[in-house]
């Protein structure tokens, strides 16, 4: 087993995995997961910049990333930083990977959305090959992208594209709870970036979905009275039944997602949004495919970033 650490900088939080993996047995033990909502991407789809206050709080994250890693005896040769959608165009990029080098002593990498899709695919699937029907469709949707990665064993065809959870609330969902006509313009943004979309999403036999908006509305489904991911992770829930929490939560005003225990404080703002495009998804990969049930997934590109880092060290 070789320990290492696995960074995840998005457009709304911030990952750490430490973890000891044996990539030859596809292997992987947690030492310790956690997560900041730093909200990176704040003002970029307007912008083209990091805010100043984002990337205060992003190294605020970092610093106590870098103890963590010190704790568990990582250092930097063992440490892979993906950076991934509110990273790739900004203005001043520079400004970001000094900061995340004089932290952690490594550069920040900032992955393409195929690499980023990939990364997804190797850690959602490499539990279920052999348990589940494949081709996998696996969706990584997040605050400034979502990835829909289609494979079996190998990945066979990906494709990254520029909604998410932040970018669809800043660009449509303005009022509290939004109203039909945002709605509605949202959920047209979406449909039409998924018409674009090129991975033959008929050919799906199980769908995965993985990251905060996903496993947050599948804790909204089940019902539970906290937050449990031994609970989210693996669960398989009837298409229906999730539809019904993504509506539930975008029918909702910001106060009253607030009060639900499951939905973390970084997250009320934009669950609304994560919700509308995750719906968006389970209604088109249902059409073309006739899925009828989703499997939640609480390993995604940290579990993949930290088999790449074994496997490199191997």
């Amino acid at each position: 087993m070789t320990r290492v650490a696995a960074v995840d900088c998005g457009t709304n939080s911030l990952r750490l995995l430490v973890a000891d993996v044996d990539p030859v047995a596809g292997r992987l033990v947690d030492v310790e997961r956690t997560m900041a909502v730093v909200r990176l991407g704040q003002g970029v789809d307007a912008t083209g910049a990091f805010a100043p206050e984002a990337l205060g709080r992003t190294f605020a994250a970092l610093d106590e990333a870098a103890a963590t890693c010190r704790r568990h005896g990582v250092g930097p040769d063992a440490i892979r930083f993906v950076a991934t959608s509110a990273s790739r165009d900004v203005s001043n990029r520079d400004v970001f990977a000094d900061g995340v080098r004089a932290r952690l002593g490594v550069a920040p990498e900032v992955v393409s959305g195929e690499e980023e899709a990939a990364l997804s695919f190797a850690g959602a699937t490499r539990e279920l090959l052999g348990t589940r029907p494949g081709p996998f469709l696996v969706v990584d949707l997040g605050g400034g992208s979502t990835e829909l990665v289609l494979g079996a064993a190998q990945l066979e065809a990906a494709r990254s594209v520029d909604v998410g959870s932040v970018r669809m609330t800043e660009r449509h969902l303005h009022d509290d709870p939004p109203t039909p006509a945002q709605v509605a313009a949202a959920r047209a943004d979406v449909e039409a970036v998924l018409d674009g979309v090129d991975v033959p999403l008929e050919r799906t036999r199980t769908l995965v979905g993985v990251a905060g908006s996903v496993t947050t509305v599948t804790a909204v489904a089940l019902g539970l009275d906290a937050y449990a991911a031994g609970s989210v992770h693996g669960a398989v829930l009837p298409l229906a039944d999730v539809r019904a929490a993504c509506d539930r939560l975008l029918a909702m005003t910001r106060a009253e997602r607030a009060a639900l225990p499951v939905v973390h404080p970084g997250r009320v703002d934009v669950i609304g949004a994560g919700a509308l495009v995750w719906r968006a998804v389970l209604d088109r990969v249902e059409a073309l495919a006739g899925v009828e049930e989703v499997v939640t997934s609480e390993h995604d590109i940290l579990d993949g970033i930290a088999f790449s880092v074994a496997a490199r060290r191997a």
